[in-house]
């Protein structure tokens, strides 16, 4: 199955859990202090990454789809 991996910019509080759960997949943009998603739909090889970091998130700003 497809990941489909999206971020809420508005729920979005900067804590950065994301960066430590999926580092492969996000990055901070330190002008706004949020997080970026670095890969909207990635691989099967970096599904723990994905669905650990919705589950680290906070502000559960974080939605992994499987399509």
């Amino acid at each position: 199955m497809a990941l489909t991996l999206t971020l809420d910019l508005h729920a979005c509080q900067g804590y950065a859990n994301c960066l430590i759960e999926g580092p492969a997949l996000f990055d901070f943009d330190e002008d706004t202090d949020k997080a970026v998603v670095l890969i909207a739909e990635p691989g099967e090889n970096l599904r723990s990454q994905a669905v650990a970091a919705q589950h680290g998130c906070p502000a559960r700003a974080i939605h992994v789809v499987e399509s």
